[in-house]
């Protein structure tokens, strides 16, 4: 039996979740969180699981934090991430966090139970659209411009669907200025001489 903890802040989808999963013969969801930080508590008091399912945008402590701190203590466990972001800075900063699976919300019900069978195994599991932008990625090896840093990479891929700086901020945990910082260097490293111009560019490289 794989034992599973829920990391969530809808309680219906949470409750939802709950019953998807127990409805599998070989899954049982032995604890629920609001949060990050409840779902840590919950593991220090002593709660065994195999796979912990946490989304990535929680109060008190988001899921890509919390993540990183499991997968400091309790490597042993799979972490599967649930999730609305199928942006590539997103999924590249879950599985530097430690995410093992990376499932978008509105999967269907058996690709959440095989997703989370597969991580309890130890392999990685990348479902439908997040799997095929890896894929790409990984073929066109390191960042879409050459001499960019891993942050800029990812600023560069929101930058080219049109998020503002604020948008960016918040999908990547980073403050405003930081972003701004980032979009400053990207201008002068790529020569372009005005955002639209940036995006313009931007989108040339991340869809070409």
């Amino acid at each position: 039996m794989i034992r599973v903890a829920v990391a969530d802040d809808h309680p219906v989808f949470r409750e939802g979740l709950q019953l998807l999963l127990d409805s599998a013969e070989d899954i049982e969801v032995v604890g629920v969180a609001a949060d990050g930080m409840e779902l840590l508590q919950l593991l220090k008091d002593g709660l065994e699981v195999d796979v912990v399912v946490l989304d990535l945008d929680m109060p008190v402590l988001d899921g890509v934090d919390a993540a990183r701190e499991l997968s400091r203590t309790r490597p042993h466990v799979g972490l599967l991430a649930l999730t609305m972001h199928e942006d590539p800075a997103t999924v590249a900063r879950a599985l530097a966090a430690g995410v093992r699976g990376y499932v978008l919300k509105g999967a269907g019900h058996g690709a959440v139970a095989r997703a989370v069978r597969g991580v309890a195994e130890g392999d990685t599991v990348l479902g439908g659209t997040v799997g095929e932008a890896v894929r790409r990625r990984t073929l066109q090896g390191g960042p879409a411009i050459p001499g960019l840093s891993t942050r800029e990479d990812e600023v560069l891929a929101l930058v080219a669907r049109g998020l503002s700086n604020h948008e960016i901020a918040r999908r990547l945990f980073l403050s405003v200025k930081t972003v701004q910082n980032n979009v400053s260097a990207l201008l002068a490293k790529t020569g372009a001489r005005s955002r639209a111009e940036l995006v313009a560019r931007a989108r040339d490289v991340t869809q070409g």
